[in-house]
């Protein structure tokens, strides 16, 4: 019997929302009840007031396995992941081929097991080849162990062919993750139509696009009582459409983007493609809505959309470059500029980073409570540091947050009981 006891440590819980010194017992990598004390034989952790909380559950990873081992594979998403507090990733569908039949979904389970030091579940694509025209075999892959289905960026036009898929969902009790943007509107959009996209002529879409994508799965998900998660809500228009749908009764989440949340279109600047995104950065007053409604409790989750791109697709004219940012070992520092601006307390970060994904995904993560896992980052979050893409683990650099000052390092990483991260420095 392994029995750890986590002392002097700042517990951050997001179950009670609660941020106060404590001390927790792990035994064989399962939370126990706290005592002051600890056990006979047992490891005592001295966390030196520092945060302890729930390892981070981030949803809607992008991997490169397989088709795109170069930009990034299991084992150096991983090793980020484990560095930036992640303990669970809950990795896309969008792979080359698609994770679209159940056999690509072992094989892609049993390589990620084989090859992380932290937890990766998959979601799996909504229809084939996500093309959103013919539905995958969504109960096979539920068997599989798919978490959820998806085509990601692919939004279908067919609203019929979505709404069979949609019904068929429903039956077996799977959830849809749906990303709100119409689609004929959207295409091309390298910005966001304003002033500022008009002045450095970047083709733009208009925020619009957004509310009309998401009124359209709304009404789906409402004629068909399908369990709905819409990954990323950037703008102010699409919020009264959200909280209609919650009002109503329908079973509704949303998330966003810890990108949207802390930069605006105007970082863009002269044309930077490290800070083109999917979708494109917001106003500053959609950014300000956005929090709002995250401390409202209206959006549900925030996750890094980590998207690996090498060097080639990103040295291109802006509206050419690839779209995407790394984001596993940067979201908890990022995170942090909302708390150190008043926006959010931590307990409420960590209640949209670890418990919300973790409820909606039906997973037993994401809790400091006695028999969730030990899954659990330690933290500093005023430690200032000066972001370095070279030293991020991720095969691809692409951060927009490359020479920012930034303030929150992980110290250490537990997964199961299992330390898999400790920071040197």
């Amino acid at each position: 019997m392994t029995v750890l006891h986590f002392t002097n440590a700042r517990l951050i819980n997001p179950e009670t929302l609660s941020d106060a010194p404590g001390s927790l017992t792990v035994v064989d990598g399962v939370i126990r009840e706290a005592c002051k004390k600890p056990a006979k034989g047992a490891v005592v952790i001295d966390c030196g007031g520092k945060c302890l909380a729930p390892g981070i559950i981030d949803w809607g990873v992008k991997i490169g396995e397989p088709g795109e081992r170069h930009r990034e594979s299991f084992r150096s998403a991983g090793l980020a992941a484990a560095a930036g507090g992640v303990t669970t990733i809950i990795a896309r569908p969008d792979t080359n081929p698609a994770i679209d039949t159940p056999e690509t979904l072992e094989f892609v389970t049993r390589r990620a097991a084989e090859s992380a030091p932290v937890r990766i579940r998959h979601m799996a694509a909504l229809t084939k080849g996500r093309d959103g025209r013919e539905m995958t075999e969504i109960g096979f892959l539920l068997d599989a162990g798919a978490l959820a289905f998806t085509d990601v960026f692919r939004v279908s036009a067919d609203s019929r062919a979505l709404s069979r898929a949609m019904t068929y969902a429903r039956s077996l009790g799977a959830l849809i993750v749906g990303h709100p943007q119409e689609p004929v509107l959207s295409k091309g959009g390298a910005a966001t139509s304003s002033k500022f996209a008009s002045f450095r002529g970047i083709p733009a879409v208009s925020p619009m696009a957004e509310r009309m994508g998401l009124e359209r799965d709304l009404a789906l998900a409402e004629m068909t009582k399908v369990r709905y998660h819409a990954d990323q809500i950037t703008t102010a228009q699409s919020l009264p459409a959200l909280a209609r749908a919650r009002a109503a009764g329908l079973d509704v989440t949303a998330g966003t983007s810890i990108h949207h949340l802390t930069l605006n279109e105007l970082d863009v600047g002269d044309y930077r493609t490290f800070f083109k995104m999917t979708p494109p950065l917001r106003s500053e007053e959609d950014r300000q809505a956005i929090i709002a409604a995250l401390a409202d409790g209206l959006i549900d989750v925030i996750a890094s959309f980590h998207s690996p791109a090498d060097e080639e697709s990103k040295r291109l004219p802006f509206e050419e470059a690839d779209a995407g940012a790394v984001g596993l070992e940067t979201l908890l520092p990022a995170a942090m500029r909302l708390y150190h601006a008043g926006h959010l307390s931590l307990p409420q970060l960590f209640r949209a980073l670890a418990l919300n994904p973790a409820s909606r995904l039906g997973l037993a993560q994401g809790r400091l409570s006695e028999g969730a896992p030990a899954d659990l980052v330690l933290f500093d979050p005023d430690a200032p540091f000066l972001m370095d893409r070279f030293k991020l683990r991720s095969k691809s650099k692409n951060t927009p947050f490359d020479g920012a000052r930034m303030e929150g390092r992980v110290l250490a990483t537990w997964v199961g009981g299992a330390e898999v991260f400790r920071s040197g420095e």
